[in-house]
């Protein structure tokens, strides 16, 4: 990636405020100011942030000529810290989006968002319709149930297994289910992993703490699904083991203007297990 295309070089900070309390958020802001935006949404995995969850699919948007927004949810990153201990957070989530589109005078952005990610852009889209070009999900976009795989998930129990305890071999663990093949998962790679975690230790506290007192974060969109008027591409792999197949169907059958694309030999990280091919047809959809 090319020195004008660095994590430092796009970084930047604003500050909003959701109802009485102000957030110091931070975003990268890759591309020509010119070109549509396309907003990143992040997962919820320790130590997630815009940048790590979005690193192969950079370079080739803005060389299309997109302007990327990747927002770092308070509560992840570099932005302040967040403590949900009532109701949703992927609600919370779209209204910083908003917030923040607000502050550097950003309309109408396509949204992009991966697992969290995807429920903060369900979210976004429900309550500003007017503000969405294109929707892309991926292993997200409801917190409703699958039917056939036990709740909570082998894979969301392991996330939160290293929220509280993040070592190492539990990254490890974690890390080897949440892509299909993890052997280009290296020690070196993971152990940045685990220093980024625990770079920002309330981070962590503040998710335990959260789901202690709120169990349920994530909001089920599934009654409001047919709301969804955007042309939306649902992309999910096969063997996911966080969020199952079934979950993507669901926002199949309920949002009027979606098409899915299911990669096999892919977990819950599509873009970027597969992306040389997902940043292909993401580009081709967008430009259609």
């Amino acid at each position: 990636m090319s020195t004008t295309c660095s994590e430092a070089s796009t970084s930047k900070f604003v500050k909003v405020r959701d109802g009485d309390v102000e957030y110091n958020v931070h975003y990268n802001d890759v591309g020509p100011a010119s070109g549509q935006a396309v907003v990143m949404l992040h997962g919820s995995g320790p130590g997630a942030t815009g940048w790590a969850n979005f690193h192969r699919n950079i370079e080739p948007f803005a060389a299309a000529g997109y302007r990327l927004l990747l927002i770092d949810m308070p509560g992840f990153g570099k932005s302040d810290v967040f403590l949900n201990t009532a109701g949703s957070r992927s609600d919370f989530n779209g209204r910083i989006v908003k917030l923040v589109l607000d502050q550097i005078k950003v309309e109408r952005a396509h949204m992009l968002g991966n697992s969290m990610g995807g429920h903060s852009t369900t979210a976004f889209a429900l309550a500003n319709p007017d503000r969405v070009g294109k929707l892309i999900l991926m292993g997200g976009g409801t917190g409703g149930p699958s039917q056939f795989v036990p709740m909570p998930t082998e894979g969301i129990k392991l996330i939160n297994h290293v929220y509280r305890e993040p070592t190492l071999d539990n990254v490890k663990r974690m890390m080897n289910i949440f892509v299909y093949d993890p052997s280009a998962l290296t020690d070196d790679l993971l152990q940045l992993r685990v220093d980024n975690m625990l770079s920002r230790r309330d981070h962590l506290d503040n998710w335990v703490k959260s789901l202690a007192a709120n169990p349920k974060q994530f909001s089920d969109y599934g009654p409001r699904l047919s709301e969804v008027k955007a042309p939306t591409l649902i992309i999910w792999g096969r063997d996911d083991r966080f969020v199952p197949l079934d979950v993507g169907l669901r926002l199949l059958w309920g949002m009027p203007n979606a098409e899915m694309h299911i990669f096999n030999r892919c977990g819950h990280w599509a873009q970027w297990e597969h992306a040389d091919k997902f940043n292909r047809m993401v580009l081709d959809f967008l430009a259609d």
